[in-house]
């Protein structure tokens, strides 16, 4: 009931006062009329003298007709079921989120609030999940990279597709190792370049220093920008972590937080360095106050047309009360 509540409506409603009539009409029939002029006993001689007076034409048939008329005023105010939606329109603003996918992500320096070890990379995707799902009307688009960067997925505005293609991601879905930030930048700003935006984003985030890749960071970030590309960066890791030696022979702190800063700086964006799970969140709410997207909601009205029904009902029942009368006409005089 409370779904039929919620989308029934009448499209013309103005023509349903045309019932107010037919009520009146309804109830004015069903009044004894003027009294008799003559009073008789008893009819039964006068009835013996005629044909039998058939009633079912009148007792049915008139009814039908009239209340016909009911189901095609309905039908006449348009009833429809209503589904409305609302449409998704961008906002202008197109972002990459391109994350470090090397071996140094699996060092398990952050914390879990009951205090277990949480890895790099699972604390890196819980935020951007979240960053992802707070910014509905952005086109967002993914790029993985260690030792060449990858495009996981399109910018787009199907943030299931793209939170699906992010659980996806692991630590050896690329064989190509080290940590290529100049080409996970190039590729990130050419997705960006390919599109025609009011502002353009590239979230980097990484706990490594640039070891791979023909293009320097540096120069990526001059290159982007020209392109008009802000790059916002955060250096994810905590000042003990350290790469093991089975991973670097000569254990050192990963990130090269010098050259992020200029990254960031260059492009007019600001620089990060989450070293903690708290502040890691803090850090994508940061970027996300200060790449505010504002997009007016559109409401789509899908009708589905209802009248035909109404009006074929009260054509059924216009002609059962026509075929009464004409099987059943009234006695001539």
């Amino acid at each position: 009931m409370n779904e039929f509540i919620e989308h029934f409506r009448f499209a013309q409603p103005q023509w349903l006062l045309l019932l107010l009539p037919l009520v009146v009409l309804l109830l004015l029939r069903r009044g004894r009329g003027a009294e008799a002029a003559l009073s008789f006993s008893s009819l039964s001689i006068l009835v013996s003298l005629g044909g039998k007076v058939r009633r079912t034409a009148f007792s049915i048939g008139v009814p039908l007709l009239m209340l016909a008329l009911i189901p095609a005023i309905l039908g006449m105010a348009r009833p429809v079921w209503r589904n409305e939606y609302q449409a998704r329109t961008a906002s202008g603003i197109d972002i990459v989120v391109a994350l470090d996918v090397s071996l140094s992500m699996s060092i398990d320096d952050f914390f879990r609030p009951d205090g277990r070890p949480l890895r790099r990379m699972d604390a890196a995707k819980a935020v951007v999940r979240d960053f992802i799902q707070g910014r509905p009307d952005d086109r967002i688009g993914l790029v993985i990279y260690s030792g060449q960067p990858y495009i996981s997925g399109p910018i787009t505005l199907d943030h299931e597709w793209l939170l699906k293609k992010l659980k996806e991601v692991r630590l050896d879905i690329l064989e190509e190792q080290g940590t290529a930030i100049g080409s996970a930048i190039a590729a990130s700003a050419d997705k960006l370049n390919a599109r025609d935006s009011k502002s353009r984003i590239i979230v980097l985030i990484t706990d490594g220093a640039s070891n791979s890749g023909k293009l320097s960071p540096v120069e990526a970030a001059e290159l982007s920008k020209k392109l008009g590309i802000k790059i916002y960066t955060v250096a994810i890791g905590t000042k003990e972590g350290r790469v093991s030696r089975g991973i670097q022979r000569f254990p050192r702190q990963e990130f090269d937080l010098p050259t992020l800063r200029k990254i960031a700086s260059l492009t007019g964006a600001e620089h990060y360095w989450a070293q903690n799970v708290a502040e890691l969140a803090d850090t994508f709410e940061t970027i996300d106050r200060l790449e505010k997207s504002e997009s007016e909601p559109n409401t789509v009205i899908d009708d589905t047309e209802l009248f035909t029904w109404f009006v074929a009902a009260a054509g059924l029942m216009a002609l059962f009360g026509a075929l009464v009368l004409i099987l059943n006409p009234p006695p001539s005089p």
